[in-house]
């Protein structure tokens, strides 16, 4: 029978390749490799004769000449799938990358280490390699965590932040208070659905509006996107660190905290205390009935209020 999620596959890819983007595998390191989309315009087809590289079996990369935006996916679904309503939207004036972090899409590792610092670093050695020295990162729940730690470790490649939905890291307090107010022993039920149920039990706390999907939707999602269960699962034990471990980051970055207001999974009072402990350079804008899916709820808003903030970070440019 077929899967209708994997078959609506080349659908979205062929909208994402019209939108200016299109798949490239980035190997970082023996037995480490991160799958991206990236500009259309990036690509150097080789001329009559030449052949692709040897490394990496595809073509040659230009550098981009727009600045650049990274799209950081957050843990039920690989970065086209998250971002599929962003992309067409900011690649007319910028240069969009989406990366699969790993263990998501085709990006894998051989390495035993499963903590947002190791995905960091790895997504700035692809960033490297895609010639790309600066750039705006937006990370969406996992991949805001990833974003902050990205910007932590990397201030002269990231030169602001937008997160959704995220939080700096996950402490052992935070996990305990929210699996226990959303009515969920662990992490692994609540992000690593098994069932039908537990998947709708999942975009039940996701979403402001309830939708519904007939439950061969749901079978056919879980098949399709919820892959490399084991790793995933050690990716949300190394999530968590002790209370005792928590520090704040003094980040050089302008920082734009852009969150749905009806947010169950990290609610909008979350997000007030985190503004308030970056400091004067983070803001905070929130957007009427939207949840933890706020960029695929209420698009047309989200990219709006994207927009003006990554135009604002133009202007502080041009008035220096």
């Amino acid at each position: 029978m077929v899967n209708l999620v994997a078959a609506q596959k080349p659908l979205l890819h062929g909208l994402m390749k019209m939108a200016g983007v299109q798949p490239y595998t980035v190997n970082i390191e023996p037995g480490t490799s991160m799958s991206f989309w990236v500009p259309n315009k990036t690509i150097k087809k080789p001329k009559k004769g030449e052949k692709k590289t040897t490394i990496n079996k595809e073509y040659l990369l230009d550098k981009p000449t727009k600045p650049v935006v990274v799209l950081v996916h957050g843990f039920a679904a690989e970065g086209i799938v998250t971002w599929q309503f962003q992309v067409g939207a900011l690649s007319k004036k910028y240069s969009v990358y989406i990366p699969d972090l790993l263990f998501f899409g085709g990006s894998t590792t051989d390495q035993t280490d499963r903590s947002p610092t190791f995905q960091a670093h790895c997504l700035a050695k692809a960033l490297a390699k895609l010639g790309i020295d600066n750039c705006v990162i937006v990370g969406f729940s996992y991949g805001g965590m990833v974003a902050f730690k990205l910007a932590e470790l990397y201030p002269g490649l990231v030169r602001a932040i937008v997160v959704s939905g995220s939080i700096l890291a996950m402490t052992d307090s935070i996990s305990e208070s929210n699996l226990s107010r959303l009515g969920f022993s662990s992490s692994t039920e609540l992000l690593l659905p098994d069932s039908v149920k537990g998947l709708k039990a999942l975009l039940s706390v996701a979403t402001h509006k309830k939708l519904w999907f007939p439950d061969r939707l749901h079978k056919d999602y879980l098949e399709v996107m919820f892959t490399n269960r084991k790793e995933r699962a050690e990716l949300l034990e190394g999530l968590v660190i002790s209370n005792k471990d928590r520090t704040i980051p003094n980040f050089p970055q302008r920082i734009h905290l852009l969150w749905g207001e009806n947010d169950q999974i990290f609610n909008v009072e979350l997000a007030y205390n985190m503004k308030e402990q970056l400091g004067d350079k983070a803001t905070f804008q929130g957007i009427e009935k939207g949840g933890h899916l706020v960029h695929l709820e209420r698009p047309c808003v989200y990219n709006r209020r994207l927009k003006q903030f990554l135009a604002s970070l133009d202007a502080d440019i041009s008035e220096k």
